[in-house]
């Protein structure tokens, strides 16, 4: 199947840095870090950010101050503007979402019966008739919601997952009612031509307004599969500052799709997204320092060494060594 290449105007990047970026962490990032993160891609001109998770804090203790982070961020009006997305396991997870403000959802299943079993000890059945309640009660309290779909190109326990399975999971979530399919590739084992099996079929079929990217950078193609869900048309792109992220529930996974590559990269072709690049290397830059270690973002690396900015270099600004 050949790509229409023909690259959208413009391109949401839908920020996951402060959920799915911060929960792999090993140790929790303090409430005011967080906000401060948060506050910073949003001054960098993002309009979709995943802010938290209303899981078990026993499963993700990362995730355990989501309550007072949506609670300050519906609160107070210098967080006001964008959209500001939590993620919930159940009904329990949405009551706790919508009592801290949220007005919108993410829900998550996976392509492979063995990751799902392991992540949320469900069947992919199971927890697709849950994901159905949650979304009809998304829909009676007028929330907006998205799927994530895990392992959609390779499982750390199934290894390879053909097209087609993958396929009918995302399929199945839109049938749901879920108002787009984010499409992930958990252990960063695809390639474009994986993309042209999973990602143009549910474009065709469903138009590209309801299927978005999520791509891990295991082994370094997240960039390049970007680029041919581009050519499909797909203008949704999942991305975390700073290249923060993995899956504490895989193996061997590594960060997600950096936001400053990923925005470099949309610049270059022409596409618009809305957002001030360096301002968002300054963001990530302090959430480093706030962490005590660098990030994997190979745009951030560089505009630290130019500017010769800690924990990136040693040396004087513009003699630099990435670390």
């Amino acid at each position: 199947m050949k790509a229409p290449q023909r690259f959208p105007r413009n391109v949401t990047v839908f920020e996951v840095g402060p959920r799915d970026g911060l929960q792999n962490e090993s140790r929790a990032i303090e409430l005011a870090s967080r906000l401060e993160f948060i506050r910073g891609l949003k001054q960098a001109g993002i309009q979709q950010i995943e802010a938290g998770a209303f899981v078990r804090p026993d499963r993700v203790p990362q995730m355990a101050a989501s309550d007072q982070v949506f609670q300050e961020l519906t609160s107070s009006r210098e967080f006001w503007g964008p959209q500001y997305w939590a993620l919930v396991p159940n009904a329990e997870g949405v009551k706790r979402a919508v009592a801290a403000g949220a007005k919108a959802i993410a829900v998550f299943t996976a392509a492979s019966e063995t990751f799902n079993q392991r992540n949320i000890n469900l069947s992919i059945h199971e927890s697709l008739a849950r994901i159905r309640e949650i979304v009809a009660e998304a829909r009676r309290l007028k929330l907006r919601t998205r799927a994530y779909v895990s392992t959609a190109f390779g499982c750390p326990y199934e290894g390879r997952i053909s097209p087609r399975r993958a396929i009918r999971v995302c399929e199945k979530l839109l049938e749901l009612g879920v108002g787009q399919v984010s499409i992930g590739d958990t252990i960063g084992v695809a390639t474009p031509k994986d993309v042209d099996a999973v990602v143009g079929p549910l474009v065709r079929d469903a138009g590209p307004a309801l299927t978005a990217v999520h791509f891990h950078d295991t082994r370094g193609t997240a960039l390049a599969n970007t680029f041919r869900a581009l050519e499909w048309g797909v203008s949704t792109v999942d991305a975390s500052a700073g290249g923060l992220g993995g899956c504490p529930f895989a193996p061997g996974a590594t960060g997600n799709l950096a936001t400053e590559d990923l925005v470099y990269l949309l610049n270059g072709l022409g596409i618009s997204t809305g957002i001030d690049l360096e301002n968002l290397c300054r963001t990530s830059l302090r959430l480093a320092q706030a962490m005590g270690r660098p990030l994997s973002s190979r745009y951030l690396q560089t505009y630290a060494v130019q500017c010769g900015t800690a924990p990136f270099v040693q040396g004087q600004p513009g003699h630099g060594h990435s670390l």
